[in-house]
């Protein structure tokens, strides 16, 4: 018996005698989206182990179901079943892009837990992007209590005034069904100090579980930190429903405090900050360089920024002394046209300026890439396809345009949404609104770019056999190899653009 099952008796042997006060779990299962689980890249929820963390500051007792690496909802049902809590807290992780993206399949997961828990007469609450964009939906299937953004303080709220039977009408931040009307609160002002959370409860979480996935793919293990919430900037795709468009940041100390606790418990020494953008805050990049260096930790991160932050004064030296590996940028377009369009506010020949100067000093880059933005037409299409082959990055994400509640972009289009509004998985790229070409050809164009970025990466790597064999090295070998695979299928595309 595996020590996970071990636990999972013992926990319904400890129902039997005793109530916890809650039940918190998430809803987002990696093998439900093939696309995720054949990365094998999997992260712990990171937004739900800081809800377990404040509410294990305040004293409640809680049961904790991750469900990112479960096939289906098993668990938690013979939970709520065994009445392990009166509560259920569906607590979604606001910081993984993933979740963002309010996913169909990930929906059905939550409304199927919200259905059980609510036959078996708990109370549920849920905080996710999907339930603060859809709320209405989510109280239709018997969700009690939504909370709307930012929502750590506000289940504290909620959760006090519930055990005390209080009035729960007059919490910011929530909404609820009152005699069949739905009744939105007012929203609560954002949390400022950062630093008064405590420590995400990384230590509910099965590591070693963790680790095996991504060793499957003979990966090292990685772990998810936040270092700040929210963005200010205003690409008017960009749906920010949790954190909004503003920008705070914990402290440089706050944040290698746990980094240290992290490398020190389990042995990790790879990070991906997922924050919406990694250290804005003038001088915070500098101050987190020292910070690292002077406690002597060896580590490797990759995060996501801007072309135009990454050119400011030392930034990408202090990334770099720092531990960065790799930066992702939006690069979304190599048609200047498209970026205005997009309210991005930069410049294509910011992006070209970026990636010359992390090669030169030894970093790498990764490109975020989207097609089919409105008045997108091929000749814009094609300056993407070339600036990717000019400049190569690293690694590279392609995607559609994809419209979502409270942007600029998805009022623009709301109106062809009648029939689907989100996608069923992350490998969906279902173009859903009235496009300049047929939902067939970006299908066709995410393909065609990937064979041609397959193609020339190969052909670099076997330039680099015939003029310095020594060099050649299990990547480059890879790399010839993909080549080799994709060459036919890049042939079936080339009359795309024409």
């Amino acid at each position: 018996m595996t020590s996970n099952a071990k636990s999972y008796l013992n926990l319904i042997q400890l129902a039997r005698t005793t109530m916890a006060d809650i039940l918190l779990a998430n809803s987002f299962l990696y093998p439900l989206d093939k696309k995720q689980w054949k990365n094998k890249q999997p992260y712990p929820p990171l937004g739900t182990l800081y809800a377990a963390s404040v509410l294990d500051k305040e004293g409640y007792s809680l049961v904790f179901q991750d469900h990112c690496l479960s096939k289906d909802l098993t668990q938690i049902t013979d939970y709520i079943r065994n009445q392990i809590a009166p509560i259920l807290v569906i607590y979604e992780d606001g910081f993984n892009y993933l979740t963002k993206m309010c996913l169909s399949v990930m929906r059905d997961v939550a409304f199927e837990m919200i259905q059980v828990a609510k036959q078996h007469g708990l109370t549920v609450i849920i905080s996710s992007s999907d339930a603060t964009d859809q709320f209405e939906s989510y109280h239709r299937v018997g969700v009690d209590y939504v909370i709307h953004g930012e929502g750590e303080l506000t289940l504290l709220a909620l959760i006090g005034q519930l055990k005390k039977e209080g009035n729960v009408y007059d919490i910011p931040g929530i909404s609820y069904l009152h005699q069949g009307e739905v009744i939105k609160t007012s929203p609560k002002p954002v949390l400022s100090d950062l630093d008064s959370l405590p420590m995400p409860a990384w230590h509910l979480i099965d590591y070693a579980a963790y680790k095996a996935v991504w060793l499957e793919k003979t990966r090292p293990m990685e772990l998810n930190i936040a270092t700040t919430r929210g963005c200010p900037f205003k690409c008017n795709w960009c749906a920010k429903p949790i954190y909004g468009n503003r920008y705070n940041s914990r402290s440089v100390k706050n944040v290698v405090a746990e980094i240290a606790y992290l490398v020190e418990n389990f042995g990790v020494d790879y990070f991906w900050f997922c924050d919406d953008i990694f250290g804005l805050r003038p001088g915070w990049v500098q101050e987190f360089s020292q910070e690292i260096n002077s406690q002597g930790l060896k580590i490797r991160f990759k995060i996501q920024s801007r072309v135009d932050l990454l050119l400011q004064e030392d930034t990408i030296d202090a990334l770099i002394e720092s531990g960065l590996d790799i930066v992702w940028v939006g690069a979304e377009s190599g048609s200047q046209k498209i970026l205005d369009a997009m309210d991005k506010g930069t410049q294509v020949e910011q992006i070209y300026q970026a990636t010359e100067i992390l090669r030169k000093k030894g970093a790498k880059i990764g490109f975020f890439l989207q097609f089919g933005y409105l008045t997108e037409d091929k000749s814009d299409i094609q300056k993407t396809i070339e600036m990717v082959l000019d400049l190569m990055p690293d690694e590279i994400g392609v995607s559609v345009s994809y419209p979502l509640p409270g942007t600029g972009f998805y009022d623009r289009v709301k109106q062809d949404l009648l029939k689907k509004s989100n996608w069923t998985d992350s490998d969906d790229l279902d173009v859903m609104y009235e496009s300049k070409y047929p939902k067939a050809f970006y299908r066709k164009l995410h393909r065609y770019l990937h064979y041609r970025y397959r193609v020339k990466r190969g052909l670099t790597s076997l330039q680099l056999l015939a003029v310095a064999p020594s060099k050649f090295r299990m990547k480059q070998f890879r790399e010839v190899a993909s080549m080799l695979y994709h060459w036919p299928k890049l042939m079936t595309g080339s009359r795309l653009l024409q």
